[in-house]
């Protein structure tokens, strides 16, 4: 039986230098992508509510819950790019914190491929990977299920057809590899398309804001919280191009890393506002 996730009150300065530790058995089985040897900060533990806020009540073992203990970097962490470069320095205001997650070495998890990337890594952690499937841009549906049964994507300018022609494998290497190819041909234009399209009153962790184009860009709604008058923020993260760190962004001003969300459109740092019809939810 599903229960509500225990909210947290605290009056604490809006970034904790919580201590890194390893990770504990239930975390890798959670993120799956952890190694037993890193060094980690739960979100909700490194990031709390800015003083006099709540963080909204979820439900266990929903998106929003799983990124509620998103694992995170040492504080002083940097982002940087796919090829080991630096892309924000540990000390830029726009920069809150580094998600303990691999990128690859192509230049493919940019903005919206991170948005798929951990939305498909909670699927395959909660055992619902008959879930995990994705549009490319040309609206074809990339299922997870078809992949690791052997089929593979055949590609002719916008015409895409599904093939058998490797054999069945349903490894953890092999839903890396399902990734890479969701990534190469989805973008923000297949996020836009989603059918979820919640209210600003209902916004909750786990949905995302997206403005398609080329480029385009997404971030992500990691938690939400409120104050006794019912005034909300919000925790937002991204990953760029190129491909690089996902990260947590700051909203500075009163509230540190969260952004108000009382407003007529989200504003960012890396990017233009986002209105509300731009705000997303995966099914």
């Amino acid at each position: 039986m599903r229960g509500e996730v225990l909210t947290r009150t605290v009056a604490q300065a809006p970034v904790s230098d919580a201590e890194p530790r390893a990770p504990t058995r239930e975390e890798l089985a959670r993120y799956t992508w952890l190694s037993k040897d890193a060094r980690i900060r739960p979100l909700d533990l490194a990031v709390p509510p800015p003083e006099g806020y709540t963080r909204v009540g979820v439900e266990a073992g929903t998106f929003a819950a799983w990124l509620r203990g998103l694992p995170l970097r040492a504080p002083g962490t940097p982002v940087l790019h796919f090829k080991g470069g630096q892309v924000l320095p540990a000390d830029d205001a726009r920069l809150a914190a580094v998600a303990e997650l691999d990128i690859g070495t192509a230049n493919l998890q940019q903005c919206a491929d991170s948005v798929i990337r951990l939305h498909a890594e909670w699927l395959w952690s909660a055992n619902q990977k008959e879930r995990i499937a994705y549009r490319f841009t040309s609206g074809h549906l990339a299922s997870w299920t078809k992949y690791a049964a052997g089929e593979r994507a055949r590609i002719s300018g916008s015409k895409v057809t599904w093939v058998k022609s490797a054999a069945a494998d349903s490894s953890r290497g092999a839903f890396r590899a399902y990734l890479d190819l969701v990534f190469m041909y989805a973008g923000t234009l297949s996020l836009e398309g989603a059918k979820g399209r919640p209210t600003k009153d209902d916004v909750r962790p786990g949905d995302f804001f997206v403005l398609g184009g080329s480029p385009g860009h997404a971030v992500l709604v990691l938690d939400v919280a409120a104050d006794a008058g019912g005034r909300r923020v919000a925790l937002l993260g991204q990953g760029f191009m190129p491909a690089q760190d996902f990260h947590i962004l700051s909203g500075g001003g009163d509230t540190g890393p969260w952004f108000p969300l009382e407003t007529d459109a989200v504003a960012t740092p890396f990017w233009k506002p986002f209105p509300w019809t731009s705000l997303r939810r995966f099914p």
